[in-house]
């Protein structure tokens, strides 16, 4: 197991002091064992204490008559540290280890002294199908030169969990001393919840679509630090908005419903964005030009420009090295956004990394950044690991998927990457969903759906999972994607056989789920309608209801800070755009009164730190939500940052992780849950960082330290890399550049003329103009330079 791995360091001597010969039973009520070290053990450690810890320190494990009460105390001491942690925990025996039942949760308190900033209460849970394993971290500890009594209540219990064990770990150099250790379960809060509407409301929630449309073709949602959400459309895929310098964004008030037309310099159609720790919104790159039949494609430009919320307006910063349309943005423990893939002016492939210097406010020169000088593809799916490495979880936009496993871990510091196995159909993971499921404690992602916009075969239910704590970490298969009904051209049919959709939307909710919703089948085409709540306590997904408006390409779906979620958005082939925006309203808020905080004492939050709420009510617990900024099926950023709590009536005091890689710093929506999972409106607390560590180090776990991919470093360094010019999947010999003929139809539809025109036909495409001379699709027989025409299908 990680936490037992043996020490690469001699083990100092043990003092093994008076300690008792016969065990003592539990205290009553309190569920430790031993909790005061008073009882000798057989192995030199106290009766029902192990030790534990794993890296490169030099450590000892010593009892010690400095002592609470009684007689013992343990004394954990670091006298040189590299990397890990050394902690004394309960025995993991079924004689030791605390008795717990899924669904509840514990108190837990400890006595300490401590001479180092760098330690935390540190949980384990045993699973009854997969062993012991590390649950979470749950209090940074101050340090201490008197006995200080900690206290801190568990998340609840997840399903298949039937003991844990705890202690305080200590990951830097120093000593903590503890004692007198309780564990105590939490009674049960508030009855069951009561059905606050119909049946059908509380068991799927409901759908509304709002009375004022969106009045831009955005494809970017970015929810702002003040509540109100940026949505950005540049020339909205219009050719005659990008000829016209028509670049348009808006914010969105969901106050009142009003929306407001922003001034955009540049055509920020497919760009990256990112909110910075500070609340602005970074937006890097964008369309430089459209694709020409027979010529070059889609084009992306060196630009960048910040949004600024309190002023509402766009300002330029320095230029990326190289042309980025569809790139990659994620934020970085320090502050820092990385950046990669894309298409360049040229309309190749990106291979250059981009790296923002928060603390200088531009980006780095090309020679300031590591490369690898590898294609990463267009809005690959990077998400931030808790030591600071980035999982590519295999999510992409347009056709095949990188060569290799199709995912993979990228260390920058070391500059190398390593394939991670098990994404299953990994060339059919195109706009394809992943998220870090919450908490972002647990290391676990979940990518779902997906399709091939080159081939275009109906899009697929996969959905696949994997667990970042593990020491060599691999997907594997999750539960299929629930099917709704998909619209053929004819109005809305079931589903059949393993036809799911690509599109689709993946957003975290208050509760601990995750809504999945929107999608379609083909690309741009044949919209799916189906909704579902996934549960990572059970790995199961729960149909509720669906959006009644089609999103497929170009459509967003994220989280208000009221705990509803906004769709917006839907962009099929034939160049239409759907401008109404729906509002799901969860089952969560059909269940009762919902819970308030009531004060917040301070907005300005540290790592490691301890901040108090006041809420109305009892609550089961407090997370940090990371607002959205998302765009095709993409939002690596997006993240459930799990508060633990130490409870005193109303008043909570809420733990905040001392591990920037977890919560990145910035602005995040702070939501009060209780025991039915009824959120409260949030509040806005902005983490600072990363000055904002203060005494405590982050701590760092040791997963996924042993991983057995192919490595690769550095290749040779190149220009670009060659990438087609329909990589979009369309055709542009036909139509307006709005249009999106498919290169590919989906399979059933014959490649004849008849055919082909028929499918375009019931989708709506009408009549279309042959641009130039060739007619790869053979839809022009009879050569009048209009395809589809009644010459051409025998009418």
């Amino acid at each position: 197991m990680k936490h037992r791995r043996t020490a690469l360091v001699g083990v100092g001597a043990l003092t093994a002091g008076l300690l008792l010969t016969a065990p003592q039973p539990a205290e009553a009520a309190n569920l430790v064992k031993n909790p005061g070290f008073e009882t000798a053990g057989t192995d030199g450690m106290p009766y029902c204490w192990e030790r534990s810890g794993w890296g490169d320190n030099d450590f000892s494990f010593a009892t010690t008559t400095d002592a609470h009460s009684g007689s013992q105390a343990m004394k954990v001491t670091l006298t040189r540290r590299v990397d890990g942690d050394r902690k004394a925990l309960i025995t993991e025996s079924t004689d030791c280890a605390p008795v717990v039942t899924a669904g509840k949760q514990y108190d837990l308190s400890l006595w300490y002294k401590s001479t180092t900033p760098d330690t935390s209460v540190t949980l384990f849970r045993h699973d009854t199908t997969a062993g012991w394993q590390y649950w979470t971290d749950l209090k940074t500890l101050d340090m201490a030169s008197a006995y200080t009594r900690a206290t801190v209540r568990t998340p609840e219990v997840p399903a298949g969990t039937d003991r844990i064990t705890w202690g305080a770990s200590v990951y830097g150099t120093g000593s903590v001393t503890t004692d007198d250790y309780t564990m105590e379960q939490v009674a049960d809060a508030v009855p069951p919840a009561q059905c606050t509407g119909t049946n059908a409301q509380c068991a799927d929630g409901s759908w509304s679509v709002l009375p004022t449309q969106n009045p831009v073709r955005s494809m970017h949602s970015v929810v702002l630090n003040n509540g109100k959400v940026l949505l950005i459309a540049g020339s909205g895929n219009s050719e005659e908005n990008f000829n016209a310098g028509t670049f348009t964004s808006a914010v969105y008030d969901p106050a009142n419903g009003t929306y407001k037309v922003i001034p955009t310099p540049k055509d920020m159609f497919c760009s990256g964005h990112v909110q910075l720790q500070d609340g602005r919104v970074l937006v890097m790159s964008g369309n430089k030009a459209y694709p020409v039949a027979g010529g070059h494609g889609y084009e992306g430009y060196k630009d960048s420009y910040i949004f600024d919320p309190a002023t509402e307006t766009y300002s330029k910063t320095n230029d990326l090295n190289d042309g980025h349309w569809y790139p990659s943005a994620t934020e970085l423990g320090n502050g820092d956004v990385i950046s990669f893939g894309g298409l360049r002016e040229d309309s190749s492939g990106s291979v250059t990394a981009e790296y923002w210097s928060d603390a200088q406010q531009k980006w780095l020169g090309l020679g300031d950044v590591h490369q690898t000088w590898s294609y990463w593809g267009l809005y690959p799916s990077m998400i931030l690991m808790q030591d600071g490495r980035l999982f590519y979880s295999g999510s992409h936009v347009f056709g095949n998927n990188i060569p290799g496993s199709g995912s993979a871990v990228y260390d920058y510091g070391a500059n190398t990457i390593t394939q991670i196995p098990g994404l299953r159909n990994k060339d059919e993971r195109d706009q394809s969903a992943s998220v870090l499921l919450p908490p972002a404690q647990d290391q676990k992602v979940l990518t779902l759906g997906g399709g091939n916009i080159e081939s275009n075969p109906d899009a697929n239910r996969l959905t696949d999972l994997i667990d970042l704590k593990d020491p060599n970490p691999s997907y594997v298969a999750g539960p299929p994607l629930p099917q709704g009904t998909v619209d053929l051209g004819n109005g809305p049919v079931a589903e059949t056989g393993n036809q799911g959709k690509m599109y689709v939307s993946a957003v975290l909710l208050p509760d601990g789920k995750v809504l999945e919703t929107g999608g379609a089948l083909h690309n741009r085409a044949n919209p799916v309608y189906e909704s579902s709540i996934y549960d990572p306590d059970t790995n199961a997904f729960d149909s509720v209801a669906a959006d009644p408006e089609a999103r497929g390409y170009h459509s967003s779906a994220f989280l208000l800070p009221d705990g509803r979620v906004m769709a917006t958005g839907d962009n099929p082939g034939n160049g239409t755009w759907n401008h109404n925006v729906s509002i799901y309203t969860p089952p969560y808020l059909y269940k009762g009164t919902r819970p308030a905080i009531t004060s917040v004492i301070n907005q300005e939050w540290k790592y490691g730190d301890t901040q108090r709420i006041t809420v109305d009510r009892p609550i089961a617990k407090a997370e940090l939500i990371r607002p959205a900024a998302v765009t095709h099926s993409s939002d690596p950023n997006q993240r459930f940052v799990d508060l633990p709590l130490s409870v005193d009536g109303n008043n909570v005091d809420l733990n905040v992780t001392s591990n920037p890689n977890l919560a990145p710093p910035g602005w995040y929506m702070l939501f009060a849950v209780d025991a039915n999972g009824v959120p409260s409106v949030a509040k806005w607390v902005h983490l600072q960082g990363p000055a904002a560590l203060g005494d405590a180090s982050p701590h760092v776990h040791s997963f996924a330290d042993s991983l057995a991919g192919k490595t690769s470093g550095a290749g040779k360094k190149r220009a670009s890399q060659p990438v087609s010019t329909t990589v979009s999947g369309c055709d542009r010999h036909y139509g307006s550049v709005n249009v999106c003929v498919p290169t590919a139809f989906p399979a059933g539809v014959k490649k004849t003329a008849a055919a082909r025109c028929a499918w375009l036909e019931r989708n709506q495409y009408g009549r279309l103009k042959v641009n130039g001379k060739d007619d790869p699709l053979g839809l022009d027989r009879d050569r009048d330079g209009v395809a589809c025409g009644r010459g051409d299908v025998g009418r």
